[in-house]
């Protein structure tokens, strides 16, 4: 019997730092997870290096490898456990043993008693037997690939050559840091069998350095521009006969790695934060590097979960555009059918070894933003039966509707069929099978495999009878394009220092605002100071203020614009007639908004409405109706409300000119041109007038149009 002894201590969370720079030359693997989403991820890391044993697969061939002579202890006692198992043939030598494994993939078997087919898993499973369940983190570290699903359900002999399905490890020394609390621990493990013990033995290097590609590698891919677009019309031949109901085909995309496979994943660690984050040294000039954001498999005790991943929309270009894209995800009733479909195989998939009435949705569409796009994302749990352990509930989720499609077997025979190059550790996943017979694993999305020097980012589309095809093509490519990123580790481009700074448009500017007690003037002010300007803002009570204060505000400042600010009640209540007068007679450019705007209406001879229902904090579009200056502005844009008070526009007076209104011929923005008088209804400072930079575009356009400021010679 295999005897492991553990101890743990504290470390510093910089020690995984080290294993990472450390990858690119040694054996190990480091899991990281960069967000958090109450109830299905936290931040942590946890990582190795220089691990005593691997196990590797290749179909029904596993080789168990001795890396260091403290390998030699654990490939001893898994060896002679597995001797005595039926349906494997064992060979051991000095430093490796292979077991081959007799397929069972033609017997007709019960389909609950799939996941135990004789396979890599069985040979897993008996490792995983020896190992004590108390001692924390001990387990199998690594990469599953997707090949490994031929040994469960009938399909195709991989095309992959002789490509590995499965590199596992089994560290001695782990660290694992806490990033919430901003602590660690090491737990290190020694192993005895047989007399011989791993505590009076050095640990020692395993050696497995990344070489880069030849000189003359070039980026390449699968699928030239327009020939994904075309499988997709290609499957929906497939989708009208009823064979399949979704398929999620991919194509792949290579870049030659000039940097290291740790530089990649610094630069995904920073930039594309995802739950699975990992990189890994294979072995053999190979490294797998993930920004996964899909769980593919979690098992706590009894406890299985799963969070199916399926509708995407591009990040918009700030929190406005992302709630305008997160709206439009929403309400897609293709993308709703696609995580619809993909839940219902997610729950037949739990259904084969979970408790019967266990397996319930406990979220569903919930939204996650990472760098380039956003996901709906369902979280769906079981309870497993007392005759199936955590390697079941793994098998059973072979592989993930999200990668494959449904039917699922019809939908991998049609991936087998279509796909231009193997897809090796692609959609297969990654992370820990623990001692204790708990699972913690990813999906292997969002991946470079990197092979001599070369990195492939292969990604995929959810394919169903709407799709468009073209707007498949675009999101694979958009789905690759963080991790191509990363590996090319393009520098952002700076300005040369010698370049001169490129001048704001309200440089010298001088302007007064004109505070009617409101609770949005300092932000508006802000969106003028970033011009350039210089602004001063004046408090103006209710009952307004003396007009001698008002002219020594303007002598002292005198500025180059004045700003008649939102606030409540109406242009009355300020004596805003008494302040206009000033300014006209100054012959000084006025900028009014909302309450402002209304002050220039009433001072013109417009009169004032009430709308039947005050907008506050409304979204509404705005439409520019005539020549002005909002020229520059979209014919239509979204802008936000705060008002009850309006003009009447049919009391507007010639010389005060409608410029934008709303859909229900409100005035929305007017001019007095010869006085070079603007004014807007509605808040340009507000969120909601923030998609496209309007606000500050309408701020941009009043300061081009007012004189440019005298300066001194």
């Amino acid at each position: 019997m295999l005897t492991v002894v553990a101890s743990d201590r504290v470390a510093v969370p910089s020690e995984i730092d080290d294993i990472i720079a450390g990858l690119d030359h040694r054996a190990g693997v480091v899991l990281a997870s960069g967000v958090e989403y109450p109830g299905r991820y936290t931040r942590w890391d946890m990582g190795f290096i220089d691990p005593p044993l691997v196990i590797e697969g290749r179909g029904f061939t596993v080789r168990m490898r001795a890396l260091n002579d403290r390998g030699l202890v654990p490939l001893r006692a898994f060896t002679e456990l597995l001797e005595g198992v039926d349906g494997f043939t064992v060979t051991a030598a000095e430093r490796e043993t292979t077991i081959q494994i007799a397929p069972q993939r033609d017997d007709i078997l019960p389909e609950e008693e799939r996941t135990r087919r004789r396979s890599s898993f069985a040979v897993l499973r008996h490792v995983l037997s020896a190992l004590p369940e108390d001692a924390r983190h001990l387990g199998l570290y690594g990469s599953l690939g997707y090949d490994l699903v031929r040994q469960i359900e009938q399909l195709n002999e991989p095309s992959g050559g002789a490509q590995r399905d499965l590199v596992m490890y089994l560290p001695d020394s782990i660290i694992a840091v806490d990033r919430q609390r901003g602590d660690a621990r090491r737990y290190e493990f020694e192993f005895s069998y047989g007399g011989q013990s791993t505590a009076v033995l050095p640990r020692t290097e395993v050696p497995a350095p990344f070489i880069g590609p030849a000189a003359e590698a070039t980026a390449s891919r699968d699928h030239e521009k327009g020939e994904y677009a075309a499988l997709v019309r290609d499957a929906k031949a497939y989708f009208a006969r009823g064979d399949l109901f979704e398929v999620v085909p991919g194509q792949a995309f290579r870049e030659p790695v000039r940097t290291s496979p740790s530089a990649i994943f610094r630069n995904l660690v920073a930039n594309n934060p995802a739950p699975y984050g990992a990189i890994m040294n294979l072995g053999e000039n190979e490294f797998l590097v993930t920004a996964s954001p899909e769980m593919f498999v979690r098992v706590q005790g009894d406890r299985v979960e799963t969070a199916p991943i399926s509708g995407t929309i591009a990040r918009g270009a700030d929190a406005i555009e992302d709630s305008d894209q997160i709206r439009t995800l929403l309400n897609s009733e293709k993308d709703k059918s696609e995580l619809t479909m993909c839940t219902d195989v997610d729950r037949n998939d739990k259904s084969r070894v979970c408790e019967p009435g266990s397996v319930r949705i406990i979220g569903r569409r919930q939204i996650e933003l990472y760098s380039k796009v956003i996901h709906t994302v369902d979280h769906v749990e079981g309870t497993l039966r007392e005759d199936f352990d955590g390697l079941d509930a793994f098998a059973t989720h072979m592989w993930a509707v999200t990668v494959t499609g449904a039917p699922k077997i019809w939908a991998m025979r049609f991936i087998d069929e279509h796909e231009r190059s193997p897809r090796t550790w692609y959609a297969g996943a990654l992370g820990v099978l623990y001692a204790n017979g708990d699972v913690n694993t990813g999906l292997t999305i969002r991946a470079a495999m990197i092979r001599e020097g070369i990195a492939e980012v292969r990604a995929g589309g959810t394919l169903l009878i709407d799709s468009v095809p073209e707007d498949e093509e675009r999101e694979t490519e958009m789905k690759a394009s963080a991790l191509l990123e990363a590996i090319a580790a393009r520098p952002a481009e700076k300005t040369a220092a010698t370049d001169e700074p490129e001048a704001k448009i309200g440089a010298d500017h001088r302007i007064l605002f004109f505070d009617h007690e409101d609770s949005f003037v300092q932000m508006l002010a802000g969106y003028m100071r970033e011009t350039g300007a210089l602004v001063r803002t004046v408090r103006v009570p209710k009952g307004g203020v003396p007009i001698e204060q008002v002219r020594e505000q303007l002598d002292a400042l005198d500025p180059t614009l004045v700003v008649m600010s939102p606030g409540p009640g109406s242009p009355s209540d300020f004596r805003d007639g008494e302040i206009l007068a000033e300014l006209d007679a100054r012959g000084l450019p006025v900028f009014g908004v909302c309450l402002g705007q209304q002050a220039i209406g009433e001072y013109m001879g417009a009169s004032l409405g009430q709308l039947d229902y005050p907008l506050h904090g409304q979204e509404r579009e705005v439409e520019v109706v005539r020549e002005g200056f909002l020229d520059e502005m979209p014919k239509r844009f979204v802008t936000g409300r705060y008002h009850s008070l309006y003009i009447d526009p049919q009391t507007v007076p010639e010389g005060l000119k409608i410029i934008a209104s709303d859909d229900d011929g409100i005035p929305q923005a007017v001019e007095v041109t010869e006085k070079r008088w603007y004014a807007v209804q509605f808040h340009p400072e507000s969120l909601m007038t923030l998609r496209d930079r309007a606000g500050h575009r309408i701020i941009d356009a009043v300061i081009q149009r007012i004189p440019a400021p005298v300066t001194a010679s």
